[in-house]
């Protein structure tokens, strides 16, 4: 009888923990970019709401951009987000 109660707590301790652990690796995933996701064409800097990089484990290097309408996958190295990211850090120097 003591083992079954020893168990249950067990197992009952170990349920929050793995249910967390199971969170993060789904957030980690769902904020990588696939090939289709990637988008192309230049978005003016004013719908640009906020940028983020996508996690060194993700297959394809990317910067998340959350538009007023939703977000989008880009390149880091096209060269109209690199303009974007130098008139960004301008415009924070300069305050």
């Amino acid at each position: 009888m003591k083992i079954c109660s020893l168990a249950l707590l067990t197992l009952l301790l170990a349920a929050p923990w793995t249910g967390s652990q199971g969170m993060s690796l789904r957030t980690s995933h769902a904020m990588c970019c696939h090939k289709g996701m990637f988008i192309r064409r230049e978005i003016p800097a004013s719908k640009i709401k906020s940028y983020q990089n996508t996690p060194s484990l993700c297959s394809r290097k990317a910067v998340i951009l959350k538009l007023e309408k939703g977000t989008v996958c880009v390149n880091p190295e096209v060269s109209w987000f690199q303009k974007y990211l130098k008139e960004k850090k301008l415009i924070n120097t300069s305050m």
